[in-house]
């Protein structure tokens, strides 16, 4: 039976039970899921139900807050509720303030250079920050052998597994630079495959941003997280950035997605100048 076929067979999703999947999403994603998206949340519960013969909304949500079978269940279902959607280089405004700030950074501070990506879906911006911070350490004749990582986290473990692999169609290069794809990629006919030098700087775990607290990550010389924000309430976007700005190192930049937070600030951030990029910079 096709996806088409299965859904036009489930019943619609009932306000009441759109509801009591919405509070699910929130309390345990921070996740707002508004009206718009109701047939997309209906498309992602009905395949999972199907795979697992249920064809009663209710009867699943009761299934997902049992005990441990449904905290299981709730890890997979994580994958089909959550979006994936990125590329390489995605924002090309964030990228060159990331290489300015990158390029000077180096040259001040001697310690092994820590970056972040948050939310970093199957790990094109983890890898893009880490080929950028090689880009930057060739320099002018920086040494490349230099110390640096790339930690990139998000709550999909499907996810994370595509990046570990890092692996991916010709699709998801096309729109690079070809100098970065030859110098970084691999290729086996079938895809390309990131180099060892870029996947050796970069390591995914998995995080919920709503347990930042929990964390380690700290003294971080770049934090990026774009797209991600957009989906979680105005006060709890404040929270979020408020904690990400505590993990900075003196001096460090955060980069965030372009109308995503308003009307925030900390008295040790300054604003970066600029309408096409949101970033802040710590002071030191």
């Amino acid at each position: 039976m096709t996806d088409h076929a299965l859904i036009k067979r489930l019943p619609e999703l009932s306000d009441r039970d759109f509801s009591i999947w919405q509070e699910l999403l929130e309390e345990r994603l921070g996740l707002q899921l508004p009206e718009q998206r109701r047939s997309f949340l209906k498309t992602s519960l009905a395949i999972r139900m199907r795979e697992l013969g249920y064809d009663n909304y209710l009867d699943y949500y009761r299934y997902v807050r049992k005990g441990d079978a449904g905290l299981i269940e709730w890890n997979m279902l994580i994958d089909r509720v959550t979006v994936q959607e990125t590329r390489f280089y995605r924002d090309p405004a964030a990228f060159t303030l990331a290489r300015d700030f990158l390029h000077k950074r180096a040259r001040e501070n001697q310690r092994p250079l820590a970056l972040w990506s948050v939310g970093c879906s199957t790990g094109e911006e983890a890898y893009s920050l880490a080929m950028l911070t090689l880009e930057e350490l060739r320099r002018d004749g920086a040494n490349p052998q230099r110390r640096f990582g790339v930690t990139g986290t998000d709550v999909s473990l499907q996810a994370l597994e595509a990046a570990r692999r890092g692996s991916y169609s010709s699709r998801r290069v096309e729109n690079m630079d070809k100098r970065l794809v030859e110098r970084y990629f691999d290729t086996d006919g079938l895809g390309y495959a990131v180099k060892f030098e870029v996947r050796d700087r970069v390591c995914f775990t998995r995080l919920n941003v709503l347990e930042l607290s929990r964390s380690p990550m700290k003294d971080l010389d770049l934090i990026y997280c774009q797209n991600v924000l957009i989906y979680f309430r105005k006060w709890r976007r404040k929270e979020i950035v408020s904690e990400l700005a505590r993990r900075l190192a003196p001096g460090g930049l955060l980069i965030l997605g372009l109308g995503e937070v308003v009307d925030w600030k900390l008295p040790e951030l300054t604003r970066v100048p600029g309408e096409r990029v949101l970033a802040y910079l710590k002071r030191k």
